[in-house]
């Protein structure tokens, strides 16, 4: 269908391939049954006998979705399985029935001509220890009961605490006993649990194995289709407790939020030793902290005749009166005498893997690489992709500010991707910044990764800001404003994309089903019975624009404006492609037309087809096209 050239997409014509279109869906992190919302105390009833047959959505609602997938013109889907749904009832046993789904509605995606890659979704490594991805019985076979996590404060799960539930507070998981231990076993047990081993097998080859034996029972049933471009290696993996060089301070370099144990009150928390930790009510980081007291009831999360892995290999023990002391406080920052480079001696490692047995799968395979979220923006030191074949850098981008506290400030905003982060102010500077920062991305593909494309597998907004407010007046300005921030700076440099999200069962009540996320561009409760594909769509205006689908050259310009209606192109043509510009002409905005002006050349609009080709002339070193809707619909006070 495509090939990579350099660091773009290029089809069977020479031209620019740009791919926009959403991850599908938000409720494929958790089962159909039983009913794995994470709001529901017994969603984790169970668990070795879930079913995902269902998600993104049964196979009779297929049609419906695609058709409106396909007329919004987001036509490359990001598709989420996770590893729970494939092998959850234990090792080495799939679920057929599951990949037997799988297979029709992947099948069912082609015939829209829609095209997509395969997402083994996970966060904080299992739904079982606040997040979701892989299946209980990693936990099982470390002697761990994810029973107990939540009140040991090994993990903080919706299901136990309960509602309301902190906003994004599931992302604290990542430095917690639970998550950050399964993660330092799959990237780096070799190398910090050498003794471990599961049924005879060391336990990070018994972690990574079944990982990628399970994504290999997908490749084997997809591979027959052209437009399944690819997998993602595995999203937003953690390097777990690996390069915390001093086992007193919180493990992770993220912003933190909730209880913050550092990493040795981790380990003790785990087993059953109360512990007073920081505590930080919010993301911002201007947020005071205080602290909180953790396990006071002291409950051990591991079975009879198990332990604390690292306590087994010495970081820690118990002195004769039942103190527990600390050992060795670097022993996750030293390996061989030596820092660690997680990005390097770790996660590139395994990357290199995973291509290799896809690959042996289907050899057309192309592979995403999402890596772990302090490494999305970083390249100093960091991993390459150099002489790797068909490999697609694959970070991930959000408003931070946005996100964390779902409201929109449009005067300030936070450059990520910078250390340390920096704040912005006005929204022409925030905007701006925005550009920069997506800039860095793409500039990093090119520079420190191999020159490879770059697709930003998630960014987007949640639609529940200011106290849903929107559900209850039916104006969605303020998404819509926010959305076009990020938007006009995807749009700037020309970068693919897929949103978060596009989830088929969203509520206004409970969002995307998990930890009360509400990124869906679609909800049910948004549809007012019209019955046209744009009903249930939320902050179309702006989701739904005009963008170049394929270049004959270099793009130089591209510029939306949804409030007016008018769309810009400039592109420095190469001649010797003879296949036109397109461009994705959507109805919403051209209802009763366009006026469409171009430099030498010919353009073809055909609105049913929502669609605009332009051939240029061979005398034009700079071709312009301009298109201006007839009767701007969507003029308002800003």
């Amino acid at each position: 269908m495509f090939q990579i050239r350099n660091n773009h997409f290029i089809d069977t014509d020479g031209r620019t391939v740009l791919l926009r279109g959403v991850n599908l869906g938000g409720s494929s992190k958790v089962p159909v049954s039983p009913h794995g919302a994470t709001w529901n105390p017994n969603s984790f009833l169970d668990p070795y006998g879930a079913s995902f047959v269902g998600r993104p959505f049964p196979l009779d609602e297929a049609d419906e979705h695609f058709s409106r997938l396909r007329s919004w013109g987001l036509t490359f889907l990001r598709l989420l399985i996770t590893w729970e749904a494939i092998e959850h009832a234990g090792p080495g046993i799939y679920d057929e029935a599951y990949l037997d789904y799988l297979h029709a509605i992947v099948k069912k995606a082609g015939e829209y001509d829609l095209c997509l890659f395969i997402d083994p979704h996970q966060d904080v490594w299992s739904r079982f220890s606040g997040g979701d991805g892989a299946p209980a019985w990693t936990f099982d076979k470390l002697g761990m009961d994810f029973r107990k996590f939540h009140k040991a404060g090994a993990a903080f799960n919706h299901q136990d605490c309960g509602d309301p539930y902190p906003k994004m507070i599931w992302s604290s998981n990542y430095s917690k006993y639970a998550c950050a231990t399964l993660f330092t076993l799959f990237f780096g047990g070799d190398t910090f649990a050498p003794d471990f081993k599961i049924d005879g097998v060391r336990v990070q080859e018994y972690l990574q194995g079944h990982y990628i034996q399970a994504v290999r029972q997908v490749v084997q049933r997809l591979k027959e289709f052209p437009h399944v471009l690819g997998y993602d290696t595995l999203n937003e993996p953690s390097q777990g407790f690996i390069g915390c060089r001093d086992a007193n301070r919180i493990p992770l370099e993220v912003i933190a939020q909730g209880a913050a144990p550092t990493l040795y009150q981790s380990l003790l928390l785990a087993s059953g030793f109360p512990q007073e930790v920081k505590y930080l009510p919010s993301k911002l980081p201007w947020a005071r902290r205080s602290t909180i007291r953790l396990n006071e009831g002291g409950v051990n999360i591991f079975y009879p005749g198990f332990e604390c892995v690292w306590k087994q290999h010495g970081v820690w023990d118990v002195d004769r009166s039942g103190n527990p002391r600390l050992l060795k406080p670097d022993y996750f920052g030293m390996a061989g005498g030596k820092p660690v480079n997680f990005s390097r001696q770790f996660f590139e490692p395994f990357v290199r893997r995973y291509t290799r047995e896809v690959q042996a799968v289907d050899s057309k395979a192309m592979i995403f690489v999402c890596p772990p979220p302090p490494e999305m923006h970083d390249g100093k030191d960091g991993f390459s992709l150099q002489g790797m074949e068909s490999v697609v850098f694959a970070p991930h981008w959000y408003d931070g500010i946005t996100l964390s506290i779902k409201k929109y400030l449009p005067w300030i905003g936070l450059d990520t991707t910078r250390k340390p982060m920096r704040f912005v102010f006005t929204r022409g500077q925030r905007v701006l910044s925005f550009i920069k920062q997506i800039g860095r991305l793409v500039k990093r593909a090119q520079r420190d990764l191999g020159n490879v494309p770059i697709v930003i597998g998630e960014t987007g907004i949640p639609f529940d800001l200011d106290d849903r407010k929107a559900y209850k007046t039916g104006r969605f300005d303020r998404q819509e404003k926010a959305m076009d921030d990020i938007m006009q700076a995807l749009d700037q440099n020309f970068v693919n994309f897929t949103l978060w999200n596009y989830t088929s069962d969203n509520t206004n009540d409970r969002g995307d089903l998990w930890n009360d996320e509400d990124l869906s561009i679609f909800s049910r409760d948004q549809q007012t019975g019209s019955g046209d594909l744009n009903d249930g769509g939320r902050a179309l205006k702006v989701v739904v624009r005009p963008y170049v689908q394929r270049v004959p050259g270099e793009l130089l310009v591209v510029y939306f404006n949804y409030r007016s209606g008018f769309f810009q192109v400039d592109f420095r043509p190469d001649m010797s492609i003879k296949a036109p510009l397109e461009i994705y002409l959507p109805k919403v905005h051209f209802p009763l037309g366009a006026s469409v002006h171009t430099t030498k050349g010919r353009a073809e609009v055909d609105l049913d087809g929502q669609s605009l080709k332009y051939y240029p002339d061979g005398q034009v070193p700079i071709c312009s096209v301009v298109i201006q809707a007839r009767t701007p619909i969507f003029r308002e006070k800003m």
